[in-house]
């Protein structure tokens, strides 16, 4: 638990500079933004923060999506000194931009004199270019963390959380996740109840359930180079409410269970009991996302045999039960 010291109470408006390069992510942006903009003193009607876009040069930056946004600090404009906390947007920007000269200078010394700075999606990226999250445990989106972990080595990636304090550097998962962030930054600040506000004004959730898991739209899969395993894979998935035992899925293939075992691990990277299990977890997964769907059948129909063994495993992959998932995902349940 970080103990870095809210602001006073009485203090002026706490400057919230957020960094943005050319080709960032708008809702890394915009979330953030409003949700600080939103912010006011417990018992005042006075603004919380003072939230400024900080662009590395005067002008628009456009972001990936084509949509220009209009800065109003540059690294040149905005003392470092004056900013409480620091937000490094993620996008394509991010990932690629040189963090070299006046932007790095700056980043390093904003971050270094602010109060904390986080990083929202791949603006981990970003920050990890300056050196200044090396030793730290940091978390991105999913699709980006394996590259964050093996380009900084330094880094400590979770890629499986919504966001991650170490001292005062914050990270969050995609997108959407720097807003879970800026909640919880909130909610440190000026207390639990300014930050329920807030959230029941925009309309979500105070603090959503499990990592990002189970927000990825497809299982990954490895595919075996053995075309005997490949196939199996596939057969696999069309018969998951099978008996899926490694007897029986080496007899299929026409190997020893021993021999199968080895060389389904060799070429998938995981054992064949840990694979059927995340493959019944993503069908059921996406089963739940239907209309109706009743948390009984979808059990039976992913070779669950029951919808305790199955909440059992979405507990452990995912940090929530079936009927949550089905709950912020899917539609209306069955009656």
């Amino acid at each position: 638990m970080s103990t870095v010291t809210p602001a006073p109470a009485y203090a002026p408006p706490a400057v919230v500079a957020i960094l943005a390069v050319p080709g960032c992510q708008l809702l890394d942006v915009a979330g953030p933004f409003e949700l600080f903009a939103s912010a006011i003193r417990p018992g005042s009607p006075a603004a919380a923060y003072r939230v400024v876009l900080v662009a590395p040069q005067d002008g628009r930056v456009t972001t990936e999506a084509g949509l220009g946004l209009e800065a109003q600090e540059t690294i040149a404009t905005l003392d470092p000194a004056t900013v409480d906390t620091l937000i490094v947007a993620g996008g394509p920007g991010s990932r690629h931009t040189p963090v070299t000269g006046a932007l790095r200078d700056w980043t390093v010394a904003t971050a270094e004199a602010s109060r904390r700075a986080a990083t929202v999606c791949t603006g981990a990226f970003l920050l990890a270019r300056t050196g200044l999250l090396d030793g730290r445990t940091v978390t991105t989106h999913w699709q980006h963390a394996d590259t964050l972990a093996a380009r900084h080595p330094a880094i400590r990636v979770e890629p499986d959380r919504i966001y991650v304090e170490d001292g005062k550097f914050w990270s969050s998962a995609g997108v959407t996740a720097g807003m879970d962030l800026t909640l919880a930054m909130i909610a440190r600040d000026l207390g639990r109840e300014e930050a329920l506000r807030i959230a029941r004004s925009k309309v979500m959730a105070m603090q959503r359930s499990g990592g990002q898991r189970q927000y990825s739209s497809e299982l990954a899969l490895q595919s075996a180079a053995d075309d005997r395993l490949a196939a199996l894979q596939t057969w696999m998935f069309d018969h998951l409410e099978d008996r899926l035992s490694v007897e029986d899925l080496a007899a299929r293939v026409g190997m020893s269970p021993r021999t199968f075992a080895r060389r389904f691990r060799e070429a998938v990277g995981e054992t064949p009991a840990a694979f059927v299990e995340r493959a019944r977890l993503d069908a059921a997964r996406r089963r739940l996302e239907r209309p109706g769907a009743a948390v009984e059948r979808v059990a039976s129909e992913t070779g669950f045999t029951n919808a305790e063994r199955m909440r059992r495993s979405f507990q452990r992959a995912f940090g929530v039960s079936p009927a949550e998932y089905r709950r912020q995902f899917g539609g209306p349940a069955p009656t």
